[in-house]
């Protein structure tokens, strides 16, 4: 199918010139000037009449006055090499050179129409008459080259070496002309400029810096050919594929900031026309919408242009600051973020897999961190200001906060989120991941399942309280079992499960509930098991207490480097209780009371494995004696950054069988030891 397109109309003396360089490479000599009209049809001519043998396009009269249509099957008599019709069916000689243009066009002449992408291959004049004709213009003739080169099928004796030479010269400016231009107008057009011009305005601009390059670097590229490259140059320009060295520090896209500056403008009218009563009452998906027509009605009076994505992003940052955590929602949203530690209105910095990175997040100014530090804290009845610059604080979903604020902080506020994932974590997920192996989740199964009072040692971030709630699943449905925790941040998926939080003092300086008042009044709640959630004060004697007076299964965790130091600061703990017990005598409470211990790390990786698993034997005169049953051994590392390693098990018989084989499970103990 031939496509028939209509192209406006050239310059008048252009358009001669052209017409008559198109007419000449046919004829090969000086033409007689004709005119040819578009409403007529052309009369046929005999081979009698012409001149010289002439291969021109086929042309039919069309209803249209102004419309030629053209004919593509070829004629019969037609040689194999000629790929387009011919006016006559005589012979046509093979043309000698294309090399020389002759004669001027006769500026009555119009040419006859055609399409751009029609082969046309016409024989030149014979070599006598090319000689005695003055040369074209070189400007002229690279004019026309560009033109018609892409109307000219390949020929049989011509190299086919020239035209793609030619096109490698042509690709190669257009795509160093791309690299030029695309660093130069990042550089001169700032991406704060960027966010304020829509994408037309900057496609002028990128279309004239364009133009200019042609025109300074005599560049000759079809309008399609200009209009690609404009279009990769404005692309690179609104999403670089790189960072700007010198835009580091301000990492927003540009649409983001042109919602910043409009959310700017918009919220305080939005704050001004809502009624707060009604809604806080109001479901969330109804004031969405309510608010989604508000802003549209802003937007329309203060003449603020947004697009579709940009209106809904609008609105959902004007819902975050409502009734969110604002800038840190998408954080939250994200399953593979694990903490969100905020250091001012202008940093944010997340987790990442094990892995710092920072974030894409911005707060307006410290007071719009505050705000979201408030709103935090009082939904669980505490409070943050210049008198109680610090707290620990929880969300709804359990994730961990703290709070610290000027003057504490001297770079502004800081919150740190410590996420927990919605997914439930077991002992056989930790083992399909890499951070156990699977005799090791056995045997923490059995050490659960057998009432043993764990500790759970590690450092800071490394997994404690994640492996704590995948070992609390092998507690029975029917034991009774209180957690005490500073801020309730455990997932016991037992239904009969009773949770218990420290309060901080009132602002007179009482009311205060320690971990130790809580673990006192859980004593006389008739738990059958007790589990704190971490361990660090004078609390460590009346856990141990509680340990060895029937409540057996307790757990806990502690911060340390490994089993033997857990030890050590465990007995530094009880000191801090102001109890004068002799180093023996809390040792030996500390043998009797503590089972297994196991050791947590997040390695140099990301990655987060348990490393030691320690069972706690008893006393050899003032020394606590252990062994070991599993060790991580580090073997390398991976093309990727990974962590290579084994865990290994000591094969030494566990002083828990006896136990083990009370509840039934001394089999599998031993399978898996």
């Amino acid at each position: 199918m031939v496509s028939l397109f209509r192209k406006p109309a050239p310059e008048p003396g252009l358009d001669d010139r052209i017409a008559g360089l198109a007419r000449r490479r046919g004829l090969g000599q000086p033409a007689e000037p004709t005119e040819t009209k578009l409403d007529e049809p052309a009369a046929p001519a005999s081979p009698a009449e012409l001149p010289r043998p002439i291969a021109v396009l086929r042309t039919e009269p069309q209803p249209s006055p102004s419309v030629n249509r053209l004919d593509a099957p070829p004629a019969e008599t037609s040689p194999p090499e000629a790929r387009f019709s011919i006016a006559h069916e005589t012979s046509m000689p093979e043309p000698e050179s294309r090399e020389q243009i002759t004669d001027e066009p006769a500026p009555s002449e119009r040419p006859t129409p055609f399409p751009v992408n029609a082969p046309v291959v016409v024989p030149l004049g014979d070599a006598a008459a090319r000689r005695a004709e003055p040369p074209i213009p070189s400007s002229l003739i690279a004019g026309s080259e560009a033109l018609l080169g892409s109307m000219e099928p390949p020929r049989a004796d011509t190299s086919p070496a020239a035209p793609a030479s030619r096109r490698d010269t042509l690709e190669d400016k257009l795509e160093a002309a791309k690299t030029q231009l695309t660093a130069r107008l990042s550089s001169e057009i700032r991406p704060e400029r960027r966010s304020l011009l829509s994408r037309g305005e900057l496609a002028k601009l990128v279309d004239a810096a364009v133009q200019a390059h042609f025109v300074r670097n005599s560049i000759n590229a079809d309008p399609l050919a200009r209009r690609d490259l404009v279009t990769t140059i404005l692309q690179e320009l609104l999403n670089p594929t790189a960072p700007d060295p010198e835009a580091l520090g301000h990492r927003r896209t540009p649409h983001r900031a042109l919602v910043d500056a409009a959310k700017a403008q918009i919220q305080p009218m939005v704050l001004e026309h809502m009624d707060i009563a009604a809604a806080a009452e109001m479901p969330r998906a109804a004031f969405e919408a309510q608010l989604t027509g508000w802003v549209k009605e802003l937007l329309a009076e203060t003449k603020i242009q947004l697009n579709f994505a940009e209106q809904r992003e609008l609105v959902e940052s004007l819902i975050a600051d409502m009734l969110g955590l604002g800038p840190l929602e998408p954080l939250m949203a994200d399953e593979t973020i694990t903490d969100i530690m905020v250091n001012g209105a202008r940093q944010v910095y997340i987790e990442r897999r094990g892995r710092l990175e920072l974030a894409d997040v911005q707060f307006r100014d410290d007071q719009h961190v505050m705000n979201i530090a408030t709103k935090i804290v009082s939904r669980i009845g505490r409070r943050i200001d210049e008198a109680k610059p610090l707290v620990d604080a929880r969300l709804e979903d359990g994730s961990r906060v703290n709070i610290i604020i000027p003057p504490l902080a001297l770079d502004g506020p800081s919150i740190s989120i410590r996420k927990f994932s919605k997914k439930t974590i077991t002992l056989d997920i930790m083992a399909q991941n890499g951070s156990i192996s699977a005799n090791m989740a056995t045997v923490l199964k059995i050490a659960a399942r057998c009432r043993l009072n764990i500790l759970i040692s590690g450092g800071t971030g490394s997994g404690k309280t994640t492996l704590l709630n995948a070992m609390s699943r092998m507690i029975d449905a029917a034991e009774r079992t209180v957690t005490i925790e500073d801020a309730a941040e455990l997932q016991l998926q037992q239904p009969h499960v009773v949770r218990l939080e420290t309060r901080p003092p009132n602002l007179e300086g009482s009311g205060e509930i320690t971990m130790r008042d809580l673990l006192k009044n859980a004593l006389r709640m008739r738990p059958d098991r007790i589990i704190i959630g971490e361990c660090r004060g004078e609390e460590a004697l009346d856990m141990l207490q509680a340990m060895n007076t029937g409540h057996d299964g307790s757990m806990s965790t502690i911060h340390a480097n490994n089993p033997r130091e857990a030890l050590t600061r465990l007995e530094n703990m009880i000191s801090m209780g102001a109890v004068n017990l002799p180093s023996k005598a809390m040792r030996t409470q500390i043998a009797s009371a503590i089972h297994l211990i196991c050791q947590v790390s997040r390695m140099r990786d990301g990655a987060r494995r348990v490393t030691h698993i320690v069972e706690v034997v008893g006393m050899e005169g003032d020394i606590i004696t252990t062994q070991e049953l599993f060790t991580y051994q580090f073997q390398g590392e991976t093309g990727e950054g990974r962590l290579r390693g084994t865990f290994q098990s000591s094969g030494i018989r566990p002083a828990f069988l006896p136990r083990a084989e009370y509840f039934g499970l001394d089999r599998a103990l031993l399978e898996a030891v």
